[in-house]
């Protein structure tokens, strides 16, 4: 499919989505935002496709958030069913997502980033949520999920102030997985490499079931957990058979997603 505001590709089993406005610091108009929620369908539906990175193209921006400028000139703050970007409401995506942060993630640039499992920054990366400075509130899960990662004190003290944080103290609130010096995607790709060494099945149901469990009690977790979709595939799948074989053969496995 051909796209305007984003591209895609694929390494193997990896999906690399950049955010291409680099001109608007990848801030999203109303069509990118479609073309996101379509890439993101996509990967969601492709068997082959096992993990996502999203970026943002160019040096300076990963994305600025809303494109303020659209909504200024009358074009209103719509956004996908499955949330900002494609991606901030879509709670059943049991596949992991690596945001690579190279630059400024504003708004709900970083609300992409709070809804990825696996965070890697490049240094001059800088995170906020400053809508109230604008008049408007983080409504892309950056009020829910940022106290859920940093706690509430310290969120409230990024939240009610806009104020920026670079990625370094990101490393340190626990937001950020890495920080690095360079080669930003080499890093990313390492974090795909690790997570695409294991099986799929078995990191689907692992997503699953940590996501469930983040909004009800431990026990209940436990009991429940058995029936989840994605831990019932799993527990069914050629994979669970092929895990063990490998351990004894003493041998890589040879996963098969399924």
């Amino acid at each position: 499919m051909a796209y305007r505001y984003i591209t895609v590709e694929t390494e193997g089993a990896l999906t690399i989505i950049t955010i291409n406005r680099p001109e608007a610091y990848n801030a999203l108009n109303a069509e990118a935002h479609v073309e996101l929620d379509t890439a993101f369908d996509q990967f969601a539906a492709d068997p082959d496709q096992w993990v996502a990175i999203i970026t943002g193209a160019g040096a300076k921006a990963f994305c600025a958030g809303h494109d303020l400028k659209q909504q200024a000139a009358g074009g209103g703050m719509v956004v996908p069913d499955n949330g900002f970007a494609g991606l901030t409401g879509r709670f059943n995506l049991n596949k992991p997502v690596i945001a690579a942060v190279n630059g400024v993630a504003m708004g709900g640039g970083f609300e992409i980033v709070l809804a990825a499992d696996i965070v890697v920054a490049s240094e001059n990366a800088l995170f906020a949520l400053p809508e109230p400075r604008v008049g408007l509130a983080a409504l892309a899960g950056g009020m829910q999920r940022l106290p859920r990662e940093i706690g509430l004190k310290r969120a409230m003290g990024m939240m009610l102030t806009g104020r920026r944080v670079p990625a370094r103290e990101g490393y340190e609130l626990g937001f950020i997985n890495e920080v690095v010096a360079d080669d930003l995607m080499g890093a990313a790709r390492r974090w795909a490499g690790e997570i695409l060494a294991c099986s799929p099945m078995s990191i689907r149901a692992t997503k699953e079931a940590v996501m469930k469990g983040l909004t009800i009690p431990v026990e209940q977790a436990l009991t429940e957990e058995w029936e989840y979709p994605a831990m019932r595939e799993m527990l069914a799948s050629a994979d669970a058979m092929e895990g063990p074989a490998a351990f004894a053969e003493k041998r890589a496995p040879r996963w098969k997603g399924c």
